[in-house]
């Protein structure tokens, strides 16, 4: 049997139990109507008409459906099998499936039962004010745009790693106080004092120098001699 086939085959055995479900919720639902896998319409008027996609996992290809369906249904309902650590025990997917406003069911076999994820309603994320807070100060902090999106194997160059590099750059021709590099960092004192990224060593009470890892890190700053770049 092709591998589709068989998948298909699987995905019907979830459909007793979501038909139970919706029957019991006053719907009259049937199987496989025009390309949806079930189909249940509550009379009415108009008539209420609920579409539902089973899969064998919560997967992009199961979303997408969903949003083909979105314009027909009343309301549309996700069904796949339930799992200890599956996609339907992921916050991030239920979260998703409020975001679209499709609901999400998890269907136990072994026992029988079908158990509500998500509830196909219209949602907002509950703001959180303190990340975009934290969002909005890095924003303006930095100094032009410094990093690629989507650099993973690199350092980000935070406004924080900028302040620090300031810093350093004066360093690098002598032991300075913290109050010598307000005028490129205001939080100078806490950067040396932190020493985040092991740039910095003490010459003596409230005198800091620039260590080797400092010096490494501005001079990654310069330029390429001349010849690198005519080559």
């Amino acid at each position: 049997m092709a591998r589709g086939a068989a998948e298909r085959q699987q995905e019907t055995s979830l459909y007793a139990a979501v038909k139970r479900h919706l029957e019991a919720l006053g719907y009259q639902a049937k199987g496989e109507v025009c390309g949806c896998d079930i189909v249940a319409v509550r009379e009415g008027e108009p008539p209420f008409l609920v579409i539902t996609e089973l899969k064998l996992g919560f997967t992009l290809e199961l979303v997408l459906q969903a949003v083909d369906r979105m314009a027909a249904a009343d309301e549309v309902w996700l069904a796949v099998p339930e799992t200890r650590r599956g996609r339907d025990q992921d916050s991030r997917a239920r979260k998703l499936c409020r975001l679209l406003g499709f609901g999400l069911l998890a269907v136990n076999l072994a026992r029988d039962r079908v158990v509500v994820l998500v509830e196909p309603e219209p949602y907002r994320p509950r703001p959180n004010r303190p990340r975009r807070t934290r969002l909005l100060t890095e924003h303006r902090a930095r100094r032009g745009d410094p990093a690629l999106g989507g650099s993973t194997r690199q350092p980000i160059m935070t406004a924080y790693r900028q302040r620090a590099l300031d810093c350093a750059v004066l360093l690098r021709d002598g032991p300075l106080r913290p109050r010598d590099l307000r005028a490129v960092a205001p939080d100078a004192a806490a950067i040396l004092l932190r020493n985040v990224y092991g740039w910095f060593e003490h010459e003596r009470r409230g005198v800091y120098r620039l260590g080797p890892a400092g010096l490494a890190a501005v001079a990654a700053l310069a330029p390429p001699p001349l010849a690198e770049v005519a080559a």
